[in-house]
């Protein structure tokens, strides 16, 4: 693991740091945001981010850069999921 912080870019403008390796859930609550959660195997789809334009499924996947760019992440919707 990388000792430098990753900054990462939430929906809502706000930007937290991250290490890799952190779970999305506990970085995305810093920023005030909750990923949705469903099965958390990573079978039903509803933790899915984007994550500079990549999907990744917050529940069977940490934080990761492989560059020294900033992360930008969307929060996918589903209708099935939303209240």
């Amino acid at each position: 693991m990388k000792n430098s912080k990753i900054k990462i870019i939430w929906p809502n403008k706000i930007e937290t740091y991250a290490s890799e390796g952190d779970d999305w859930f506990s970085i995305a609550k810093e920023a005030g945001l909750e990923i949705p959660t469903g099965c958390l195997t990573g079978s039903c789809g509803a933790c899915e981010i984007d994550v500079n334009g990549e999907t990744v499924r917050a529940c069977i996947s940490n934080i990761q850069s492989n560059t020294d760019c900033s992360l930008r992440i969307s929060l996918t919707t589903d209708p099935f999921w939303e209240n």
